[in-house]
């Protein structure tokens, strides 16, 4: 399935066996209404998807799960579904991409996060393609089970009482970090770094992940709306996509924020289609993942300029990379050979990393790290876990959001505050019921 090195994968006798089915579902119910409720006593982080424009793939319950850390956690996680891809029986009734088995995933940005990695196979998923529907269940019987469709959930209730308050990085705090990093890339010492701050949302009652995907696909139908195990979101941001050998990447660079009047925004894209700040910012960005893929493509295109990526609170820089497969490299190989891109890094990418160490004064998690899905034959799609929040584990009433920023010779620490809160209002919107 994959062509990444596993040296500590799990003997093939040793994974678990799973019953895999799946068959047709006549429905054009939206994916996420099927998201049940959370118990009382359960976990927000039963719930998993990966939705855009109606089409994807959600789910709940939990058949298998595994974590990593550090810095061998892509390994060990291809490892171990290559493991369990091979002692599952599946029978697959549909076969596109994303049915039979499949599994969720969510990792974090630095190698030594105190969050793991997270792979999730879900007891049930609905998944959506071009208008075909269809209906998976997982099991760790030794047996088929008669397979009875899902019923739309009742609405999920919004939040209730959500105040706001700094996080570990305040906006002054994330001001003096961008004035520093501008002083290291003045010097020299780097060309681009990407720094990030928090937001703490709180509610009087424990938040239902449900409500917030739904608010996130009414509004941002452009963006992927993500869920794996707390971490919850809608980025804008396709890391890598892989579709029976072709290989695509959607890279943004270069921000601006939207003002509610077309004729302004008409004006505001064609200044950040020329701006130079932007242009450079976005040509490191694409230039790293073309330069990640390469070795894996037997050939690529790379458009010469970029497009303006419109979405409800700001626009984008945008280039879409495609390339045709050359190796067996499964769709999570291209994501940690991409991971961290210089969108969500910077370039070179060892300095950035380290200065966002020595700089950000908080720990990303699973912010800004790859996160979508895999199905047995290595397809599948990874976002990154950008416009999103991670759900406490210990307090189900709180969610933590983050947005960064990319840092340049030109960047002004003000503009980047402000650039920053722009990318916080989706999440920020989300879990407000007006």
């Amino acid at each position: 399935m994959s062509s990444l090195p596993a040296p500590e994968a799990p003997a093939a006798a040793t994974a678990p066996a799973v019953i895999v089915r799946t068959v047709p579902l006549d429905s054009e119910e939206s994916l996420l209404a099927y998201l049940p409720a959370v118990a009382a006593d359960g976990e927000p982080e039963s719930v998993v998807s990966w939705v855009r424009r109606g089409d994807g793939l959600v789910g709940w319950g939990t058949a298998l799960d595994f974590s990593a850390a550090g810095a061998g956690r892509f390994r060990e996680a291809e490892a171990w579904w290559r493991a369990v891809a091979s002692r599952a029986v599946v029978r697959d009734e549909v076969g596109v991409p994303g049915t039979g088995l499949v599994c969720f995933g969510s990792f974090p940005f630095a190698d030594d996060s105190a969050d793991a990695a997270r792979l999730v196979v879900p007891t049930t998923i609905v998944g959506r393609r071009d208008g075909q529907t269809w209906l998976t269940t997982v099991s760790l019987a030794a047996h088929l089970h008669p397979i009875e469709p899902p019923s739309p959930a009742a609405e999920p209730a919004p939040p209730v009482g959500v105040t706001f308050a700094d996080g570990s990085v305040s906006p002054s705090d994330y001001a003096h970090a961008v004035a520093e990093a501008v002083r290291r890339i003045s010097s020299g010492a780097l060309d681009k770094v990407v720094l990030a701050r928090d937001l703490i949302a709180t509610a009087r009652e424990p938040i239902d992940p449900r409500f917030v995907l739904r608010r996130l696909a009414e509004r941002y139908e452009n963006t992927w709306v993500f869920a794996v195990s707390g971490l919850l979101g809608a980025t804008p941001e396709l890391l890598v996509r892989r579709d029976q050998g072709l290989i695509t990447s959607r890279v943004l660079a270069g921000t601006i924020r939207r003002t509610g009047d077309d004729e302004a925004d008409l004006a505001l894209a064609a200044s950040l289609a020329r701006s130079s700040k932007d242009l450079e910012e976005h040509e490191y960005a694409v230039r790293s993942v073309a330069d990640a893929l390469a070795p894996h493509s037997s050939s690529m295109n790379v458009p010469e300029a970029p497009f303006v990526l419109h979405l409800p609170n700001v626009m984008h820089l945008a280039t879409d990379v495609a390339a045709v497969s050359a190796d067996d490299a499964s769709s999570l190989t291209l994501a940690a050979s991409l991971h961290p891109s210089a969108a969500v890094g910077g370039t070179p990418t060892a300095e950035a990393v380290a200065l966002i160490g020595e700089l950000e004064n908080m720990d990303r998690g699973r912010y800004a790290g790859p996160v979508g899905w895999m199905d047995a034959h290595g397809d599948g799609a990874w976002g990154i876990a950008l416009r999103s929040g991670a759900i406490l584990p210990d307090d189900p009433t709180t969610i933590r959001l983050y947005a960064g920023c990319g840092i340049v010779a030109g960047s002004d620490p003000e503009s980047e505050v402000a650039e920053s809160n722009a990318k916080l209002i989706p999440m920020r919107d989300a879990l407000t019921s007006s």
